[in-house]
């Protein structure tokens, strides 16, 4: 009785046998689970791929139009384009000017 109860603890310990049936399961599911984390990977870089196009366009038409800005800004600062804003404002030229000169001992009193 001793050996029968030493081979069942023995049995109990061993790992079972897979069969041909179990083994081909497991493996499908583990292909199943791969080629799904691999379609997964594949979309999430194509879509990062698109991210990066579509963010470099934008940078290009954003510089393009930054660009146009700095040339619009520079034409309209310039002095021709600011004499003829100020002769359409009706200023007169002066032709001397006068300043008042306040010391510092003098107080107004009304």
């Amino acid at each position: 009785m001793k050996k029968i109860n030493e081979y069942k603890k023995i049995a109990a310990l061993a790992i079972p046998r897979l069969t041909l049936g179990w083994f081909c399961l497991l493996g499908g599911i583990v292909l199943l689970f791969l080629l799904s984390l691999y379609i997964y990977q594949v979309n999430a870089e194509t879509s990062e791929k698109y991210s990066v196009q579509n963010s470099e366009e934008r940078m290009a038409s954003i510089s393009e139009e930054n660009n146009s800005l700095k040339i619009s800004s520079a034409q309209t600062a310039s002095l021709d384009n600011i004499a003829q804003a100020i002769g359409g404002l009706e200023f007169e030229k002066t032709d001397k000017v006068y300043y008042i000169q306040i010391m510092d001992t003098q107080v107004v009193t009304k």
